[in-house]
């Protein structure tokens, strides 16, 4: 996705070698309403429109124990995303920062994270709120919300005396 005609004003690419450091497996897809880069929302929303993180069958037991989280973080790879800019112009007015000053999805290993709310499990796809990236995004990763190292406490039960 290195086409240096689609630069913004100011905006700097460098010419990379082929990547062949890391392997990664994709653990399934992420289905959403966006299919146009242009529709896209810049920021999840929990209140935003429902979405599915769907397994591959192979992964489908590693949910065990998933459902007693409220909130999750989704990695994902930003499979469409250029990968050559070292300053970017994320407003289009010629103003540019590095690449890593920045939460754009266009890097040098274009790996997206979302914490997204979790709706309900249903056979091996986890149906979400908060994403912010196009259908057919490849899945990396779910881990349990960073901030809450334990599931949530079962209910207490009544004293009974």
């Amino acid at each position: 996705m290195s086409d240096l005609a689609d630069l913004r004003p100011n905006e700097e690419a460098v010419e990379l070698e082929p990547a062949s450091d890391a392997t990664l497996r994709f653990i399934g897809a992420i289905r959403t309403p966006w299919h146009d880069r242009k529709n896209c929302p810049r920021q999840g929303d929990l209140d935003g429109p429902e979405c599915q993180l769907v397994l591959d069958p192979v992964w489908h037991d590693a949910l065990k124990g998933l459902e007693d989280y409220d909130t999750i973080e989704v990695l994902y790879w930003l499979d469409q995303s250029r990968r050559d800019l070292v300053r970017q112009s994320p407003r289009s007015d010629g103003q540019t920062f590095g690449t890593f000053a920045l939460r754009s999805p266009v890097r040098p290993n274009p790996i997206g994270t979302s914490m997204v709310k979790l709706v309900r499990m249903e056979k091996g796809t986890l149906i979400v709120r908060g994403l912010d990236c196009l259908d057919g995004t490849p899945l990396l990763d779910i881990k349990p919300d960073r901030c809450a190292f334990s599931p949530k406490a079962p209910p207490k039960m009544g004293s009974g005396r």
